[in-house]
């Protein structure tokens, strides 16, 4: 077995989308080859109704798949095809955009007035570009969860893992998917594939990944007596880890455990054309699409 070096642990940072919601961007609209074949991932959490309500009003996308799990609060969302429903907490939507929708999110936040989810942008190889629209709604008592002898639980969202397979099937990526709990003390080794890329997002508790033998946490700046200096600290909330290659990664969880998402993919290697919510491979292809956007012929199948 080989340990995954980390290549790095970075912060989500404050950015506000749709008509107006505050989130945490993890990645996403900047280089994409470390960790193709996804392409974005937000973190949509707060207490204030007034930071989410406005929701993300009709638009389009094509050539990509949205992957949305909700925590807490309901998200609903309808389409020009006629599609319509609500996420409630431990929901999963795996939404294939494909040759092209319109759609909307609205996000309302539970009787405490918490809205908690994530977004996740997958990548579509060419071949899949202009595929036929489709969703699959997962229900929260449909995805299977697997409990280590330790008290690791695993929620297998997609992909094969401890015997279970998630639920969401026919992704293009062949992903994994899974939110991973440990218990406080708890070290713990997880397989990942050395042909994906991977990375983890921690948004509960907190604790250290190893890189080799050492662990790795934040690099921070701390006041010290002496003045400050750089030290590394427990990998805490709102922390993205991206893996180098390798077969496992280990994490040991602090003294309230720690909870996060590890996510894996097999990369696609194709070139990008990016534009908001419409990813293409060319430029060409981006600047019709956007011509379609214009003429109403955007829609290909419903």
């Amino acid at each position: 077995m080989s340990i995954r070096p980390i290549k790095r642990i970075v912060q989500s940072k404050p950015t506000m989308e749709g008509a107006g919601v505050k989130l945490h961007r993890a990645f996403g609209f900047g280089e994409t080859s470390e960790f193709d074949p996804f392409l974005l991932f937000d973190d949509f959490r707060n207490d204030r109704p007034d930071d989410y309500r406005a929701g993300f009003p009709w638009h389009p996308h094509r050539g990509i798949e949205t992957i949305t799990y909700v925590l807490a609060g309901t998200v609903e969302h309808g389409d020009s095809l006629g599609n319509k429903g609500k996420m409630g907490a431990g929901d999963v939507q795996w939404m294939t955009a494909g040759s092209g929708i319109l759609h909307q999110e609205m996000p309302q936040g539970d009787e405490r007035g918490r809205m908690h989810g994530f977004q996740l942008w997958a990548n579509l190889p060419s071949a899949l570009k202009m595929t036929t629209p489709r969703y699959q709604d997962i229900p929260a008592r449909e995805i299977p969860e697997v409990i280590d002898d330790d008290g690791t639980r695993v929620r297998v969202i997609t992909g094969d893992f401890w015997g279970k397979r998630g639920p969401v099937d026919g992704i293009a990526a062949d992903p994994r998917y899974l939110d991973v709990s440990v218990p406080p003390g708890k070290r713990k080794s997880l397989k990942v594939e050395t042909n994906r890329h991977a990375f983890a997002y921690v948004f509960e508790g907190s604790g250290t990944f190893a890189d080799a033998s050492q662990p790795f946490g934040v690099l921070t700046e701390k006041a010290t007596p002496d003045g400050d200096t750089l030290v590394r600290e427990r990998t805490g909330n709102r922390s993205l880890v991206v893996f180098d290659s390798g077969d496992e990664m280990t994490v040991q969880a602090g003294d309230e455990g720690i909870r996060f998402l590890l996510v894996s993919g097999k990369p696609i290697e194709e070139p990008v054309a990016w534009h908001g919510p419409i990813v293409m491979n060319t430029n060409a292809e981006l600047q019709q699409a956007v011509t379609e956007l214009r003429n109403g012929t955007f829609i290909k199948h419903g």
